[in-house]
């Protein structure tokens, strides 16, 4: 049953990423790729993009910026920035738990991860890491095509059989999202988060998903049948899908194997640099669950506050999981980034007494 409910929140997880990146794909299509040259070309707007998308309770806006950050829209500062700013999960908690503090650990987070995107935009060597260049934008291709008033009627008048299959493959997805999202949410119950009252999912992350269901949807519906076949059928489906599922689930299976196995209360330390040093590895995972100790901990007076910052800095809960499937150099790289930002602002906390 628990493995199950990992493959469900595993499928979730691959389905709202791939949904991403259609969807950035018809838009890139659509205007010709206007929207993300203006991107690319002004570092301060990703690395402030990514920052909002991060600070966004929940992992949807990791997935986003993860999503724009494979298609190289944004680049490594602006990344970075996002994995700093985002809690993931731990977010809802946080506010649920502690909400004055959580508010001051977002405005926190918010600074650190502009200022450090922009110390790591300064310091790259180059905007984007052009081994993840995906986009096709079909300049000298007629039929690539993604909205023309004139023939999408008729596209479903006599609809293709790719689109045909497209559209009862998204059907029955959002039917199963609407009867059971919350089973597919579950799964975090295995890996920690269920065993502390207050921790849950809102509603509107089911209507977020939904929302981009529905947009996925439209796209199907209006979009050609060569960018169909080329954009998402071709590319997206076929090259991203099975590995972003296959690292997901297998990530999601060996932490809840480990997790079940480990009692991560009775590590902590009462040597505040070696529970900082704690927190940074357990920031390290790509789950969330695991950091919700450290919330707990502050909660109850047992660690200070800089400790809480440097793990919530340095853990994106969900977030980088699709990073780790599509480049494991920049899912390094970038944590590696995170872990340092995280020692420094903890290390000064601690020397300083917060």
């Amino acid at each position: 049953m628990e493995i199950f409910l990992i493959f469900k929140q595993s499928l979730s997880i691959t389905l709202f990423v791939l949904s991403m990146m259609l969807i950035i794909d018809y838009l890139n299509v659509l205007s010709r790729g206007l929207w993300s040259r203006k991107l690319q070309d002004s570092p301060w707007r990703q690395i402030l993009l990514g920052t909002v998308l991060g600070i966004i309770p929940g992992c949807l806006g990791a997935y986003t910026a993860v999503s724009l950050y494979v298609h190289n829209i944004i680049g490594t500062g602006a990344l970075v920035a996002t994995m700093i700013a985002t809690s993931g999960d731990e977010s809802f908690f946080m506010f649920s738990m502690i909400p004055e503090t959580a508010i001051l650990i977002h405005v926190l987070l918010f600074v650190i991860a502009l200022a450090t995107g922009f110390i790591v935009q300064f310091f790259s060597k180059k905007q984007t890491d052009r081994s993840l260049k995906h986009f096709d934008i079909h300049k000298d291709e007629p039929e690539c095509v993604c909205f023309e008033k004139k023939i999408w009627i008729r596209q479903i008048r006599h609809i293709s059989r790719i689109r045909f299959i497209l559209l009862i493959l998204l059907i029955l997805t959002a039917f199963v999202v609407v009867i059971n999202f919350n089973n597919l949410l579950k799964g975090l119950e295995l890996l920690g988060a269920g065993e502390h009252p207050g921790h849950d999912h809102p509603e509107w992350v089911g209507i977020t998903f939904l929302a981009v269901l529905a947009i996925s949807l439209f796209i199907i519906l209006t979009a050609s049948d060569h960018f169909l076949k080329e954009h998402l059928v071709n590319h997206i489906l076929k090259k991203h899908s099975l590995k972003i599922f296959l690292w997901t689930f297998g990530t999601l299976l060996a932490l809840y194997f480990l997790i079940r196995y480990i009692d991560l209360d009775n590590v902590i330390s009462s040597n505040l640099f070696l529970v900082l040093l704690f927190a940074i590895l357990i920031g390290i995972i790509p789950e969330s669950g695991p950091h919700l100790i450290f919330v707990i901990l502050f909660a109850a007076g047992s660690i200070p506050l800089s400790i809480l910052l440097a793990n919530s800095i340095v853990q994106d809960g969900h977030g980088s999981l699709p990073l780790l499937a599509e480049s494991q150099k920049s899912f390094i790289k970038i944590k590696t980034i995170n872990i340092i930002a995280g020692f420094i602002i903890g290390g000064l906390g601690l020397l300083a007494g917060f």
